[in-house]
């Protein structure tokens, strides 16, 4: 998507730098990306910087979002889902910010780029697979194979059609939500540049969390699969 004014692609400009951001959509999602890792690097220490024991501010926040984020993985995933809790406290708070800062003017969403999402996804496939081989070690193939034995080749193919199918399928969902907003807002900005795209932009908050949270959940719910025994 093409937007008539992005603000790091302004300042490389300045620079002479664009050639970083300036040509391709994947490294300006990349660029992107960074920004808001630095986003949630400075509030981590920001937060962190003067801890208290009972805390306020920023730190009460952040203390509230990671509380909600580790409960939320216990009902998911039992006791044992608190060893994944930095991965998927990340997953949940890179996406959100990721999501939120398309709201901005002149800032871009990585995740409406579909490299970011098919990356975030593919980290959800590749550790849900190192998990299980981890908790179960080649036992961890009898979740290929069901119950039945005579029926295992045919299990084994539909079981490898369907884990394939999860980054594709969270790759396409993150990325059509966020992309489909970002068409519409700027459609209405364009047209209507004054109050009709608030509505717009209040729904695209909602679209924001609903989205990081969908994707958590499940990345929660795949993980939570490989670690529970074969039946």
């Amino acid at each position: 998507m093409t937007h008539p004014f992005l603000v790091l692609q302004w300042l490389a400009e300045k620079l002479h730098l664009n050639v970083l951001i300036h040509n391709a959509d994947s490294l300006k999602a990349v660029v992107y990306a960074w920004l808001v890792m630095a986003i949630l690097i400075a509030l981590a220490f920001v937060a962190g910087r003067s801890a208290k024991l009972v805390p306020s501010g920023l730190q009460n926040l952040m203390e509230a979002i990671i509380v909600g984020i580790e409960d939320l993985i216990v009902e998911t995933m039992g006791p044992k889902g608190r060893a994944y809790f930095p991965l998927l406290a990340s997953f949940a708070l890179f996406i959100l910010c990721a999501n939120l800062i398309g709201l901005i003017p002149g800032l871009y969403p990585p995740t409406a780029n579909l490299n970011t999402n098919a990356a975030l996804a593919l980290t959800v496939f590749v550790m849900t697979h190192i998990v299980g081989f981890k908790e179960h070690g080649f036992s961890y193939l009898k979740h290929f194979m069901g119950p039945v034995l005579a029926l295992a080749p045919l299990i084994f193919v539909i079981e490898l059609i369907g884990h394939i199918a999860r980054p594709l399928s969270l790759t396409l969902r993150l990325f059509g939500n966020m992309y489909g907003h970002e068409i519409v807002l700027m459609i209405f900005i364009l047209l209507v540049p004054f109050l009709m795209p608030v509505p717009m932009m209040l729904m695209g908050v909602l679209v924001a969390f609903i989205q990081a949270f969908v994707f958590t959940l499940l990345a929660m719910i795949y993980i939570a699969g490989a670690l529970e025994e074969a039946h």
